[in-house]
């Protein structure tokens, strides 16, 4: 820059641009203000900024760079770039080409970011050592330049360089040192701004989402029982929490298969961080990518903003997939390289982004079988099946259900506001004897529906509504357990018309019981364990109509 004919208006020009600086916020739009002010000078042609940042694609280096970059780890990139061609096709705003990457040390921009030292040249006649283009230089009338470093609190950023169509002089340089320190100060400020900014917004979906898992996790309470099959759980659980190791806990629908996921996370090294659950098979097909993954503004219809996926927000802690059997083939081997390899890319977006996650997967399928039949991905089974856990069905642990039964109640008294009624040794050995096919949730969703009905003081399980209790006999006496398969090689084998009459009654029983409803809490699909999908299909398959 040339400022010795008339201080004052760039005096001037240069206060006004320092204000700009001070108030933007967004790093690219304060990259692009500096340039672009530069730019409008009268005898700037070209005025371009560099900063020092993690090597990310050595391929987009011409083959001459790569040759005298010893240090692959970090490079100068070219994040703004404005100017005035003399030829009407040419465009110097874009960030590619051959010099949208320096090796720090090569060339003018990486002399300046190595030594952190300005550089000036006020004529260009026979300067082959820093010029690489002198016809591109020749053809545009550039007579010099002047670079300057940016340091911030004696870190150099990058090389802020102007190339002049007149000879600049040494008072330019002054002008632009000034200019120069407010810019890697505005820079520094603006990246802490954005990195505030990511953290509130990433704060505020983790507080939300935890709310939510915070009531749904005081559901069920902490882990409660003495049957050897948990205690056996929670020995195995002390072995593998203190890992990085991936945990696929199996059991059937209602066991509590995220109570043994949160105690995993509770007692390792990354307690201090969240753990992210999401429910695989309440993902819309459509969307899995981006709710693992997350995606930016525009990348689809209805995505109105950037937005972070549950890695993002589970970085640093533990990613919870429960229903993993749910994940759609197709998405299989983006997850994979996630979990292999620790990066992924958002929807829309070709940065790459990188997570310390810790897995933990849960399912009530035989995801062997899975495999097996080609709906699984063998090397992700693989990956995921490093430490299994299996937690047994409530009909395996009766011992356990006096526990479950006198925390269900007063869990429920307390949420209903009600005065707890007293459990009876009838009501454990009733309890006891039912297979309770939903498990430990059908036993709490049975329990909260006998304190907002008991109103004598005491516990009456009896009290079962139309329908009766699924697995009662109609009359409010609980049907005995049905002995697991080893024990039951003596039964008499029932004919499939039979077994067809048996499933039909019971999912009358089911609808009756919670008023036909099927989807949603307490609806009879949660209290058979089974899908909504599932069971909306076998009601029409049997041809089960609600009476009017």
């Amino acid at each position: 820059m040339d400022l010795a004919h008339d201080y004052q208006p760039e005096f001037d020009s240069i206060k006004d641009l320092l204000l700009e600086m001070a108030q933007e916020h967004s790093i690219d739009d304060l990259l692009r203000l500096i340039v672009r002010r530069l730019a409008e000078r009268p005898h700037v042609a070209l005025a371009r900024i560099w900063l020092i940042s993690p090597t990310d694609d050595c391929g987009t280096c011409p083959p001459f760079m790569e040759k005298i970059c010893a240090d692959r780890s970090e490079c100068l990139h070219l994040v703004a770039s404005a100017g005035r061609p003399q030829s009407p096709d040419a465009d110097w705003s874009h960030l590619g080409g051959d010099f949208q990457r320096f090796p720090i040390g090569d060339g003018i921009v990486g002399r300046i970011a190595a030594t952190g030292e300005p550089v000036l040249n006020t004529d260009l006649v026979g300067d082959t050592q820093w010029i690489t283009r002198p016809e591109w230089a020749e053809s545009e009338d550039i007579c010099g330049y002047g670079g300057q470093p940016l340091v911030y609190r004696d870190e150099v950023l990058g090389a802020m360089v102007v190339f002049l169509r007149i000879r600049p002089q040494p008072e330019g340089m002054t002008w632009m040192r000034i200019l120069a320190d407010h810019a890697a100060t505005a820079i520094a400020n603006a990246r802490a701004f954005e990195e505030i900014e990511r953290l509130k917004s990433q704060l505020e979906l983790e507080r939300d989402y935890l709310r939510e898992e915070v009531r749904e996790a005081h559901a069920f309470g902490d882990i409660i029982g003495r049957s050897a099959a948990l205690q056996n759980v929670l020995q195995q659980v002390d072995l593998v929490a203190p890992t990085n190791a991936s945990v696929l806990i199996l059991g059937e629908s209602g066991t509590g298969k995220e109570l043994v996921a949160r105690e995993i996370h509770k007692r390792s090294p990354r307690r201090e961080r969240p753990m992210i659950r999401v429910n695989c098979a309440s993902v819309p097909g459509e969307l899995y990518e981006s709710e693992f993954f997350g995606h930016v503004k525009g990348a689809f219809t209805g995505a109105v903003s950037d937005r972070a996926g549950r890695f993002e927000l589970a970085d640093g802690g533990t990613l919870f997939l429960d229903e993993v059997g749910e994940i759609p083939l197709a998405l299989q081997g983006k997850l994979l390289r996630v979990l292999q390899e620790g990066e992924f890319e958002r929807v829309g977006e070709e940065k790459t982004r990188q997570v310390d996650v810790r897995i933990i997967a849960a399912t009530n399928r035989e995801l062997k079988g899975e495999v097996d039949a080609g709906r699984f991905r063998q090397d992700l089974y693989y990956r995921l099946n490093v430490f299994p856990l299996e937690v047994a069905p409530l009909r395996r642990r009766p011992e356990d259900v006096p526990l479950l039964t006198s925390h269900f109640v007063q869990h429920a008294a307390a949420r209903f506001n009600l005065p707890p009624p007293r459990l009876t040794r009838g009501n454990i050995h009733h309890l006891q004897q039912y297979s309770w096919p939903g498990n430990v949730r059908e036993l709490r969703n049975v329990i909260e529906r006998a304190v907002i009905t008991s109103r004598s003081g005491v516990l009456q399980v009896e009290i079962l509504g139309d329908g009766g209790l699924p697995g009662d006999d109609g009359a409010g006496r609980i049907v005995p357990a049905v002995a697991d398969a080893e024990d039951s090689a003596a039964r008499e084998v029932v004919l499939d018309a039979e077994m067809k009459q048996r499933e039909r009654a019971n999912l009358l029983l089911a609808l009756n019981h919670t008023g036909w409803r099927i989807y949603g809490p307490d609806g009879a699909a949660e209290l058979l364990g089974v899908k909504p999908t599932t069971l909306a299909s076998r009601v029409s398959r049997l041809g089960l109509k609600r009476p009017k």
